[in-house]
């Protein structure tokens, strides 16, 4: 007999997504997956997220190369890797094979930052109308993480993306500008923005990227003063 009642496909995956729910095992070798429905969620706003000077310098700087989609299975597997303060994961081998599907149809991006050849950090997530569904980062070079998800939230502007959820709320996240809101309130968020149609572009015009930096780093300017 089969361990589940039905099989958890791509397909399933972003009709969960739609309707609020994401998926996460228990461990990294467990064999089970659940659906979560947290009463609070957590999403970084995209006209309110805070790019200090200091990281927009990095940003702008030649320290990483920045690149999409270059090696998606990579990027899964550096957030799967156990490290220190996080001695497991919640990224199975199956959510490996399901997001990695997700990616070979067009609904599940990768943001990696390489140093010297070498991936030393990155995010990845779902596209869905104008929702990107954050699932997880890494970095193993300080400020690679932050950089990937800089270009992130650039690239969501420029492209008409009204949401970016974060699932939950972490310290790392919250010096962003990350907050949380009630389960109610983000399924209407969701609903406003999932039937909307949205653009990822990998590859903006560099003066269009740097405009896009700039302008963040000015929000944080005007929050805190000049």
């Amino acid at each position: 007999m089969s361990r589940r009642a039905f099989e958890i496909t791509p397909e399933l995956i972003l009709q969960a997504y739609r309707a609020g729910l994401f998926p996460m095992a228990e461990t990294r070798d467990g064999a089970r997956l659940y659906w979560l429905d947290p009463e609070e969620r957590g999403i970084l706003p995209l006209d309110g997220f805070h790019l200090p000077r200091r990281l927009l310098r990095t940003v702008l700087g030649e320290r990483f190369e920045v690149r999409i989609d270059s090696d998606f299975p990579a990027v899964i597997h550096g957030c799967a890797v156990p490290r220190q303060g996080r001695m497991d994961s919640w990224i199975n081998a199956e959510i490996k094979r399901l997001f990695i599907d997700l990616h070979r149809i067009g609904h599940a991006h990768s943001v990696e930052a390489w140093q010297d050849g070498k991936l030393v950090g990155g995010l990845y997530g779902v596209v869905l109308g104008a929702v990107f569904f954050g699932e997880s980062m890494f970095s193993t070079v300080r400020d690679a993480s932050k950089v990937a998800l800089t270009h992130l939230v650039a690239r969501l502007r420029l492209g008409g993306f009204r949401l970016l959820d974060t699932q939950f709320v972490t310290t790392h996240l919250t010096q962003f500008g990350a907050m949380e809101i009630p389960r109610e309130a983000y399924r209407q968020r969701l609903a406003a923005c999932v039937d909307i149609r949205a653009d990822w572009i990998a590859t903006p015009p560099h003066a269009l990227l740097v405009h896009a930096f700039r302008e963040l780093a000015g929000k944080e300017r005007n929050d805190h003063g000049p």
